[in-house]
């Protein structure tokens, strides 16, 4: 590869703001990668648009976005049922049975002993077993079957 067509590459990949560019040429092979002073590499994230943004005018992109944001304080869910919350010791897919169509582990109404299976959650392929860490009856079931749930999230409501 020549000199003009290396500068040539160099100019693009400080023009377009890349962070790397590599060319092969039949058995030629070029890497251009922007360092910054202190000698790490430089990482170029573009921010992410809505599709509304990009085929809208902004007035009236910004118009769904408002009524959006304020559409959850008007209707806020009703307020779970007094008493203690099993919350998810993990990130993961929320299961009520053991498997696909099966009996749940327990119901609404169910009473339950301390150590008692109330669900699994599926991390990285692992199925753990939740344990209910109160004894009680089960009062509500928080989360849908095969919903994804956050650490910390609340699970069931035992009183």
């Amino acid at each position: 590869m020549d000199l003009r067509k290396l500068k040539a590459l160099i100019d693009l990949v400080e023009r377009s703001g890349i962070a790397e560019l590599e060319v092969t040429e039949g058995e030629e092979r070029v890497r251009i990668s922007r360092v910054a002073a202190n000698g790490a590499a430089v990482m170029m994230h573009a921010p992410m648009q809505p599709m509304t943004a990009m085929t809208l005018p902004a007035a009236a992109a910004a118009a769904p976005i408002m009524a959006a944001a304020e559409a959850p304080k008007a209707a806020e869910a009703p307020a779970a049922p007094e008493g203690h919350t099993v919350k998810s010791p993990m990130v993961g897919t929320f299961y009520r049975a053991s498997t696909p169509g099966g009996k749940a582990f327990v119901e609404i109404g169910q009473a339950v002993t301390e150590g008692e299976t109330l669900c699994i959650i599926e991390a990285m392929k692992l199925l753990n077993e939740i344990e209910a860490d109160k004894s009680g009856t089960i009062k509500a079931v928080l989360v849908e079957n095969g919903q994804p749930v956050e650490f910390g999230e609340p699970l069931f409501v035992i009183a």
